[in-house]
């Protein structure tokens, strides 16, 4: 993406700085701006450009301003050009004009095909059992006699070190798991000087999952550089008690809240095959989207010895797939991950949850159980022509994706 061409007018934004801000809170909305124009058929786009009606294109581009901008704020500049041939996919291209507060902003919006790119994530649980809380699919609670062994917290080298070999293997997400209910003080500060070692050594984000987040602690991994923060929902409101008793299906909103307001992305999905209805199912995905997560992954259960739900029959493969493909209905613009359980439930048929709607994946093992080889998976996107992502799909911190902008000459 390329930034979009600055007029300061009159506004005393003078800086570096202050353009920079503008550019990224404009970038921000022209993404989700971009993703509502898309939902017009392109042949309308293509036929109103070619006989230069002029006041349908308006009707299209300020329909979908409105959702993302201040009346007035964004407006068609001139009518839009078409490339269209018989060796590629069209490319509508709009001249557009931002006004506010005394800034001009004119740039040129560039609609053409979406790839089928898939971004790639690696977890490390990087400090393992000991979780006072009851969840009753978690090997990692102290409630339950699982076996699992304590380790204390990785040192920042081997951090460093497991983000680069991720990278390695095409991921450009590495999340710090830690099993708690939430950090102390102490552990923050070790999960922030992770994450700022990381990102000057590695070229990859850095999310983190500690739990509970309290006042003050969202903002502090912010500032550190953490990207995306996951605090999985797990399920929905109505089935949530049945699950755990040591906290609320509230107190998990109340911080997915906070990870939003500190300017964060907001990673969080559910676990299916816990004995949750298709009802429950629904709840945790409209739940998902009246958040905001940018990231949802997709769990299956793998029972786990020693658990409540340890004798909990797999969840049929089929069903898997719906439930990804549900997840993808309700939240459109969100990467759907696939995540832990797919290789116990879904066996030979995990290429299918690609086609059902997974744009992400988990690649190695997870927090306590094995996954399969990253090798194996690179494997089967290439088998599906469906490439892996040099870059979040989101955009990353300070650098906006999925709209494509150049200068307005």
């Amino acid at each position: 993406m390329t930034k979009p061409a600055l007029c300061v007018q009159e506004c005393g934004l003078d800086t570096p700085e202050g353009i920079a801000d503008i550019e990224q809170t404009l970038g921000t909305a022209l993404r989700d701006f971009a993703s509502e124009l898309r939902l017009a058929d392109a042949a309308d786009f293509a036929a109103f450009i070619r006989i230069g009606h002029m006041p349908n294109l308006l009707s299209l581009v300020q329909s979908s301003a409105e959702l993302y901008f201040k009346p007035g704020t964004i407006e068609l500049a001139e009518p839009g050009e078409l490339e269209l041939g018989w060796s590629a996919p069209p490319l509508i291209t709009l001249p557009m004009k931002f006004c506010h507060g005394g800034v001009r902003i004119y740039f040129r919006l560039r609609l053409a095909a979406l790839s089928a790119a898939v971004e790639v994530e690696s977890i490390i649980s990087a400090k393992t059992g000991g979780c006072p809380e009851d969840c009753a699919f978690c090997s990692q609670s102290a409630h339950h006699p699982t076996g699992v062994s304590r380790h204390p917290m990785l040192r920042v080298p081997r951090l460093v070190e497991l983000a680069r070999r991720a990278r390695a293997h095409g991921a450009t997400e590495f999340c710090i798991v830690v099993a708690v209910r939430g950090p102390n003080r102490h552990l923050l500060e070790q999960v922030c000087e992770a994450a700022r070692a990381i990102r000057a050594e590695v070229d990859i984000e850095v999310d983190a999952s500690l739990g509970l987040l309290s006042d003050g602690q969202a903002e502090q991994l912010a500032a550190a550089g953490i990207h995306r923060y996951n605090h999985n929902l797990e399920a929905g409101p109505r089935f949530f008690p049945r699950i755990c008793t040591t906290h609320t299906f509230a107190d998990r909103q109340a911080t997915c809240r906070r990870v939003i307001a500190a300017g964060m992305e907001l990673c969080s999905g559910g676990i299916f095959g816990m004995g949750e209805t298709w009802s429950d199912r629904l709840d945790l995905a409209f739940a998902l989207r009246d958040l905001g997560a940018r990231e949802i992954p997709c769990n299956f259960l793998d029972p786990r010895p020693g658990t409540p739900l340890g004798g909990e029959p797999p969840l049929r493969p089929l069903d898997a797939l719906r439930c990804t493909a549900l997840m993808r209905l309700v939240n459109p613009r969100a990467v759907i991950r696939y995540a832990g359980g797919r290789e116990l439930v879904l066996r030979d048929l995990q290429a299918y949850g690609m086609l059902a709607g997974a744009n992400g994946l988990f690649v190695g093992n997870y927090l306590t159980t094995l996954g399969r080889s990253a090798e194996a998976d690179l494997a089967m996107l290439a088998d599906l022509g469906m490439p892996v992502a040099s870059a979040p799909l989101t955009g990353s911190r300070g650098r906006p994706a999925a709209v494509t902008v150049s200068p307005h000459p």
